[in-house]
């Protein structure tokens, strides 16, 4: 510790969205069993990409969600941001000044199907039209039931239950992790497997960022942090960055420490239309996280990967 002491309250900043307050309190709850003596306050800011209902890469992409949460941090306004991996840009570094403290465990990282008739994936008759804005979820679909229809959807997770308990869609895909965080679970028709539903990079990991020079914050926080999920998520987002996929990308893939220590990380690039897929997965072997990452990438960019990226408007 070099005597350094623990502060006596963490501002803790978050988009107002229900899911976002609900990873929030799971953050206080973790820290205030492990330092009971902390208090911690919620700061919520509202994102422009909440605000903004239209394409996200109008807004710049991702960074839409993650722009005034970052802002808050340098200002001094809060001192801890929580972040779901999936929505922290890859393609560029963290806003200078700022660190990833730690990476709570992970959280479950597959794609649920809702359908108010219950039935499953492959019992969706032709043109079920499918609720989802996610280029990833959109070309794995084309790929594998070419015959349902995707429908644009936007906004967080209750209002894409609203949307679809008001017709607009027939069925949602949704990630399992967001339908239990907010304590909707019991609205999901089937859990699809990895290898039907491949996810984003980064899913279910939550993070907490802080200012560089906060060490003894750092050092509160990083007890909340789980080994297995950082080696993911460094696999992952090494993965994403020398890629430079952006947020039209469709990119989809997953680390996974195994057991006995191994490190896997899994890969797809597609067209939007499915039509082409290109595939990697590798084990780490003696490889770092950071370089199973690089080399998974590398695998992709020999497959094309580059040409399949850049071909899609962003």
């Amino acid at each position: 510790m070099g005597g350094m002491s623990a502060p006596e309250l963490i501002r803790i900043v978050s988009r107002d969205s229900p899911m976002a307050l609900a990873q929030v309190e799971r953050v206080r709850a973790e820290l205030a069993a492990l330092h009971p003596h902390i208090r911690t306050e919620v700061v919520p800011v509202k994102t422009t990409g909440d605000k903004w209902m239209g394409d996200l890469s109008q807004v710049e992409g991702k960074g839409a969600f993650t722009k005034e949460v970052d802002a808050a941090l340098l200002a001094g306004e809060a001192d801890l941001a929580v972040h779901c991996v999936k929505d922290v840009p890859a393609d560029r570094p963290l806003p200078a000044g700022t660190t990833f403290a730690a990476f709570l465990k992970r959280d479950d990282i597959r794609d649920a199907l809702v359908h108010p008739g219950g039935l499953g994936l492959d019992q969706l008759p032709s043109g079920t039209r499918i609720g989802t804005s996610s280029v990833r979820r959109v070309a794995q679909l084309a790929a594998s039931h070419p015959h349902l229809q995707c429908v644009p959807f936007r906004g967080n997770a209750n209002r894409r239950l609203e949307k679809l308990a008001a017709g607009e869609a027939d069925a949602l895909l949704l990630a399992v992790s967001g339908l239990e965080r907010i304590g909707r679970a019991d609205m999901i028709t089937e859990v699809l497997s990895p290898e039907v539903m491949m996810p984003p990079i980064g899913a279910g990991i939550l993070a907490l960022q802080c200012r560089q020079g906060d060490t003894a914050l750092i050092e509160t926080v990083s007890d909340l942090g789980d080994p297995d999920t950082h080696r993911e998520a460094t696999a992952e987002r090494m993965f994403l960055h020398v890629l430079q996929g952006h947020c039209n990308s469709p990119i989809a893939g997953y680390a996974k420490a195994e057991r006995g220590g191994e490190l896997s990380l899994r890969a797809c690039v597609f067209t939007p239309d499915g039509k082409t897929v290109l595939n990697a997965h590798e084990w780490a072997g003696r490889l770092d996280p950071a370089t199973l990452g690089t080399s998974v990438a590398v695998s992709l960019l020999r497959q094309g990967a580059r040409d399949l990226i850049d071909s899609i408007a962003h």
